[in-house]
C-alpha cells in the first residue's frame, strides 16, 4: 500500500509541475492587457503553449496540490520511522535537514493557496497573480526534486 501511494505522490506531483509550469511560462509570456480566462494563441509553439485557461488550471493546480499534500501527510509517519531512522544511522544529517526544510515548504506552499486562488479571480492582479504563480512553482519544484533525490538515497 505504502509503494501504491508513494507512486501516487510522484504521478500527482508531476501533474502539479506541469500544471504550474505551463502556468507560470503562460503568465510570464503575457501581455498585460490580455484576458485572464483564455488566450488567443499567437504563432508558434510557444504562443500556443502559452493559451490556457487560467480558471480552470487553477482548479487544477489546487486539487493536486491538497491531494498531494495529503499523500505526502499519510506516507510521513512511515518515512519518519524507517527512512528518517536510517539517514540518521548512515550519517546524513543533511538529508534530515533537507526533507525538514521540503515539509516546511510544503506547508508554506498550502498556506499561499487561498491567495493563489483569489488573484486569478481578478484580472486586476496581474503582479500577485505573478508572484504567487511564481513562488508556488519554486515550492513545487524544490520539493520534487529534493523528494526525488532522498528518495535515491533511501526510499520507502
Amino acid at each position: 500500500m505504502i509503494i501504491l501511494l508513494l507512486l501516487l505522490h510522484g504521478l500527482l506531483s508531476v501533474l502539479l509541475l506541469g500544471a504550474l509550469t505551463h502556468q507560470s511560462a503562460s503568465l510570464l509570456r503575457r501581455r498585460p492587457e490580455s484576458n485572464d480566462r483564455s488566450i488567443e494563441p499567437t504563432a508558434g509553439f510557444m504562443g500556443h503553449y502559452s493559451a490556457i485557461n487560467g480558471r480552470l488550471m487553477v482548479t487544477a493546480v489546487v486539487v493536486c496540490y491538497l491531494i498531494t499534500f495529503t499523500i505526502g501527510a499519510v506516507l510521513y509517519p512511515t518515512y519518519r520511522l524507517d527512512v528518517r531512522v536510517a539517514f540518521a544511522e548512515m550519517q546524513l544529517p543533511w538529508a534530515i535537514a533537507l526533507f525538514e526544510i521540503k515539509e516546511h515548504w510544503a506547508a508554506l506552499g498550502l498556506g499561499l493557496l487561498p491567495f493563489y486562488v483569489q488573484s486569478w479571480r481578478s484580472a486586476a492582479m496581474r503582479q500577485p497573480k505573478l508572484v504567487l504563480t511564481l513562488c508556488l512553482s519554486v515550492v513545487v519544484w524544490f520539493n520534487f526534486i529534493v523528494g526525488h533525490v532522498l528518495n535515491n538515497f533511501r526510499g520507502l
